[in-house]
């Protein structure tokens, strides 16, 4: 009892000392009530957390005497298992699940449940190979050119061939994990370090986190994960429609901004794509002015995603947004400019981007110049035109058409009439059935942010010629099964 007492004793004393000196703080501040309440209430809530520590006791028929210590008589114990022991240990503690982590890798994990990394997942597990594996997944849902990997090689290999250390040229030019390849990470490869292959990202320098960028839509579905997860910025889709053959007009892009404004949203910037991703149609010289003039009167920013800039092959001509802050006493200092050699050079697995601003502020960029060649450039025009004319003819003949596109690697492509009910279920349906019944993967308008469902991506760059009739017959097969009964 004496040394219950005097254990009491000395616990009383320590929350006295804990307890005392506020009590005083309190009492010169707030008078004598505020001095005595708070005091209480602190010592209650102690109290009741050191009694939510305590582990409960025993079961009368369990109770035993305290284990004797390790440090002293370890040898007599029984080996107890690290899964058991930790086991116990979350028992006693009443853990109450995973730990949390942040928002950003949430929306990252996210990402891969849109059905545009669901189909590239399914083409990896299985992919399409003549004649190795001819019932695979063919990728249709990748905007990839595989259509001049030769002349690429070609060159390559004869300029370059000391530098790539006998890599084989059409293995590490199409896409390759996102970290890079090892043996371009530790070669001065072109003679440009290996940090000079990250770009800066325009949205991260020029905006901050919270706010917001216009984007015409549809738009490219990576772009979701690759601009909001790290920039935190959001994205707000400016809805053009099929009766506008899906162009931008300044009209709805002002409405897309006004009603943002009013939704307390702060708008910096509009992110364009031209050539168009996923539509394939190019800006014109006034559209792009009139963007010009927009920015200017908003007070916000354009960044202008040009990777398309050589994929072109209708009659329109492309216009790059630098000829026009080049030609027109303009405000150049709010337009950013983006360009790669993923997609007109066929080299995406390299990794080689290259960005431009005129605003001394924010043009810390990092550049790489290379001669696309006029042989290189029209060889690989008319190879897109032929195989765009081959893929949309197919299509025709099963009853879908195509919009009017000059740019890109891909068509966007009209299967509203397949699609039953007509919304974004029903596209997810019909998406389904040619991913997992057909084997095509391609990308419906849903993961673009196509406001009209029915709408789907087909890359034709990914193919070659005897591939497009494969394509078409498996099409066939679903859209046999989607047609109304006469």
């Amino acid at each position: 009892m004496e040394g219950e007492s005097r254990e009491q004793s000395q616990s009383s004393s320590t929350g006295m000392r804990l307890i005392v000196p506020l009590q005083g703080i309190v009492q010169g501040r707030g008078g004598l009530i505020l001095g005595s309440v708070i005091p209480c209430a602190m010592f209650y809530f102690l109290q009741f957390y050191l009694k939510r520590r305590r582990s409960p006791p025993n079961p009368p028929d369990q109770q035993t005497s305290n284990p004797p210590s390790p440090a002293t008589s370890s040898a007599n114990l029984p080996e107890l298992s690290r899964s058991a022991s930790r086991s116990n240990l979350l028992l006693s503690r009443g853990s109450i699940g995973r730990p949390h982590v942040s928002a950003r890798v949430h929306s990252l994990a996210k990402s891969n449940d849109s059905p545009y990394y669901i189909g590239l997942d399914k083409v990896s597990a299985d992919p399409y190979d003549r004649l190795s594996n001819p019932s695979g997944v063919i990728q249709l849902g990748l905007a990839e050119n595989r259509l001049t990997l030769d002349l690429i090689e070609n060159w390559i290999t004869e300029k370059l061939n000391d530098s790539i250390l006998g890599l084989s040229v059409s293995g590490i030019a199409t896409y390759q994990p996102f970290d890079g390849m090892t043996e371009l990470k530790v070669v001065n490869f072109l003679e440009i370090p290996y940090e000079d292959y990250l770009v800066t990202n325009w949205i991260e320098v020029i905006v901050n986190q919270g706010n917001a960028f216009l984007i015409p839509a549809p738009y490219y579905p990576g772009f979701d994960r690759d601009m909001k997860w790290r920039t935190g910025v959001e994205l707000i889709p400016v809805n053009c429609r099929s009766s506008d053959n899906f162009t931008l007009s300044i009209p709805v892009l002002d409405q897309a901004f006004s009603q943002a404004r009013k939704r307390g949203q702060k708008v910096k910037g509009i992110l364009l794509s031209n050539p168009s991703n996923p539509v394939g149609n190019l800006m014109t010289r006034e559209t792009l002015l009139s963007l010009l003039d927009f920015a200017r009167e908003k007070n916000i920013h354009i960044i202008s995603d040009e990777l398309f800039a050589a994929s072109t092959f209708g009659d329109e001509e492309f216009v790059s947004m630098s000829e026009i802050i080049d030609s027109e006493d303009t405000d150049k200092d709010r337009v950013h400019i983006v360009y790669g050699l993923s997609k007109d050079l066929s080299l995406p697995g390299f990794r080689i981007f290259s960005s431009f601003s005129p605003n001394p502020t924010v043009s810390n960029f990092y550049a790489f110049r290379y001669n696309i060649y006029q042989e290189y450039t029209e060889r690989n025009r008319e190879r897109l035109r032929a195989m765009h004319d081959l893929f949309v003819e197919g299509l025709k003949e099963l009853g879908i058409r195509c919009t009017k596109s000059s740019g890109g690697l891909y068509c966007w492509c009209d299967m509203s009439g397949l699609i039953r009910p007509y919304n974004e279920k029903g596209e997810l349906d019909l998406w389904e059935k040619l991913l997992n019944v057909a084997k095509i993967n391609i990308t419906p308008g849903s993961s673009c942010h196509c406001i009209e469902p029915g709408w789907f991506r087909c890359c034709f760059t990914t193919l070659v010629e005897n591939d497009i009739p494969v394509v078409i017959e498996r099409i066939r097969s679903v859209v046999e099964t989607c047609k109304s009964p006469s």
